[in-house]
C-alpha cells in the first residue's frame, strides 16, 4: 500500500465511517428487535403509545401504535397481509439495510381496504410481476397505526392485530455487530460483514472505489495496515465523527428546519443518510410525512427552564390530509431524542389533543416549558434541561410540500 496517494487512506476512512452508519444503526435495531421482541420474519406489536420508557428508536412518535418485523429474505419470499383500515391512517414502511424506504404500503398508496403483498429478495427471479423487490436481503418493516385519542386505543389495536407475515422463518443473527462509538477496527470489521450480507447498489460504485483502500466488503483485515496507515485511518474516523453533523439542519426558515427532498430515500446523499440514521432512524419520505424540527441555539436544542410559545394565526392551522402533532424530547449528548417523563404524561400536542383551546380570534397558541402555565390545556411540558422540538404532518397538502405554508418562529416568553 506504499504507492497510495498521501491522504487517500484518511479520506477513505472518513467516507467509509459515514457511509456505514446506516448499516451499523440498522444492525443494532435488528439485534434488539427495536424493542418489539419476537423472532425474525414475524411481526411484533407495540400495544401502547410510545412514552418516556421507550429508548429503542430515537424520536419516536406518540400518535401511532408501532408494529415491526425484521425480515430476512435469504430463505425465500414472504407474504405481508394488511387489514382493512377504513378512515384510520395506516402505513407500513419497508426499509432496506441502508435505511431507504423502497416501498410504503397503506392508506396513501394501497388504499383503505388492506390486501396481501409478496415481498422478495434482490435475487429471486421466479416471482409475480407485482411482487415488491427489496434491494437488500435484510428488511425492516415498520407500521404506524393512528390512535385518535384515548378512547380509540382498543379499536386501533384491533386494526394492528390484522397485520401479519407468512413465510419461511428467518435465520437468527449469529453475530453481534459494533456500535457507532466502537474503535475503528471493530466498526470497520462489522461494516465489512454487513456489506457482504447486504451488498451495496451499483449506483454506489463511485464512493466504493474511494473506500477501496480499506478493503471493505472484500475482506477487511485491520492487521495489514502499518503504523503510519493506522494513524491515517484514525485521523479519518476522527474527521468523520467531528464533522458529519455540520449542515445537519439544511435550510432553516424562521427557526424551523424543513426536510430535504431525499429524506427516507437518500440516493447518494450519504452524509444526510448518516445523520438521519443517528437522529431520526426510520423517517418517512416527505410525501408520506413531513418532519420539521425547531432549531435552537447550540446543538439545535432549547432550554426547558425557559418558556416558549408556538403561534398559529387564524385560518393557518397545518394543511394536512391526515393529522399533525408537535412532539417534545429530551436531547442526549449524542444527538438523539427521547420522550421525558412529565406531570401530564403528555409527549405531543396536536389536532387530536383533547381539550385544546383556540383563542377568541380563531388562532392557536401552544405553550412549551418545564414550568406549568395558567392552564394545562395547551401546555406541552418540557424537561428541565435541553430539549428538541419536532413537528409532524402526515399526508401534507401541497401548500406544505411546496413551502407556501410555513410554521411561525418559536417565541421565547418573558
Amino acid at each position: 500500500m506504499g504507492d497510495m496517494a498521501e491522504g487517500a487512506l484518511r479520506a477513505a476512512a472518513k467516507e467509509a465511517w459515514i457511509y456505514g452508519l446506516p448499516l451499523i444503526e440498522m444492525a443494532m435495531t435488528r439485534q434488539n428487535r427495536a424493542g418489539f421482541g419476537g423472532a425474525q420474519n414475524a411481526f411484533g406489536h407495540m400495544r401502547d403509545l410510545a412514552d418516556h420508557r421507550m429508548r429503542a428508536v430515537t424520536t419516536p412518535n406518540n400518535d401511532t401504535l408501532y408494529t415491526s418485523a425484521q425480515i430476512d429474505l435469504t430463505q425465500g419470499p414472504v407474504t405481508i397481509t394488511l387489514p382493512r383500515s377504513g378512515d384510520r391512517y395506516l402505513s407500513l414502511a419497508l426499509m432496506d439495510a441502508y435505511t431507504n424506504n423502497f416501498a410504503i404500503l397503506g392508506t396513501r398508496t394501497t388504499g383503505p381496504d388492506g390486501g396481501t403483498f409478496r415481498l422478495v429478495g434482490p435475487w429471486d427471479a421466479a416471482e409475480p410481476g407485482d411482487a415488491i423487490r427489496s434491494p437488500t436481503p435484510w428488511v425492516w418493516a415498520l407500521a404506524r397505526i393512528l390512535v385518535d385519542g384515548p378512547d380509540d386505543l382498543e379499536a386501533a389495536r384491533a386494526v394492528q392485530s390484522g397485520i401479519s407475515l407468512q413465510g419461511p422463518p428467518g435465520p437468527e443473527i449469529g453475530q453481534s455487530f459494533a456500535r457507532r462509538a466502537a474503535p475503528w477496527r471493530d466498526y470497520f470489521a462489522s461494516l465489512d460483514a454487513l456489506m457482504k450480507l447486504n451488498p451495496p447498489p451499483a449506483t454506489d460504485r463511485a464512493i466504493l472505489s474511494r473506500m477501496a483502500p480499506l478493503g471493505l466488503g472484500a475482506g477487511f483485515t485491520a492487521d495489514r495496515f502499518s503504523d503510519a496507515e493506522v494513524a491515517e485511518i484514525e485521523a479519518g474516523v476522527a474527521d468523520a465523527r467531528a464533522g458529519f453533523t455540520r449542515g445537519a439542519f439544511g435550510s432553516v426558515i424562521d427557526g424551523w428546519s424543513y426536510p430535504r427532498a431525499e429524506l427516507g430515500d437518500f440516493g447518494q446523499n450519504y452524509a444526510y443518510r448518516g445523520l438521519v440514521a443517528v437522529a431520526g432512524l426510520a423517517a418517512l419520505p416527505p410525501v408520506e410525512a413531513m418532519y420539521i424540527r425547531a432549531i435552537g441555539k447550540g446543538r439545535g436544542v432549547f432550554d426547558g427552564l425557559r418558556d416558549w410559545r408556538l403561534h398559529f394565526p387564524a385560518g393557518q392551522l397545518p394543511p394536512v390530509e391526515a393529522f399533525w402533532s408537535l412532539s417534545i424530547y429530551e436531547a442526549t449528548p449524542e444527538g438523539q431524542f427521547f420522550f421525558a417523563e412529565n406531570p401530564l404524561g403528555r409527549y405531543a400536542i396536536g389536532d387530536r389533543t383533547e381539550g385544546l383551546e383556540m383563542n377568541e380570534d380563531g388562532s392557536l397558541d401552544i405553550w412549551i416549558g418545564s414550568r406549568r402555565p395558567g392552564r394545562d390545556s395547551n401546555w406541552l411540558p418540557a424537561p428541565a434541561g435541553p430539549f428538541g422540538l419536532f413537528f409532524r404532518a402526515y399526508f401534507p397538502k401541497p401548500a406544505m410540500q411546496d413551502g407556501s405554508w410555513r410554521l411561525q418562529a418559536l417565541e421565547e416568553v418573558d
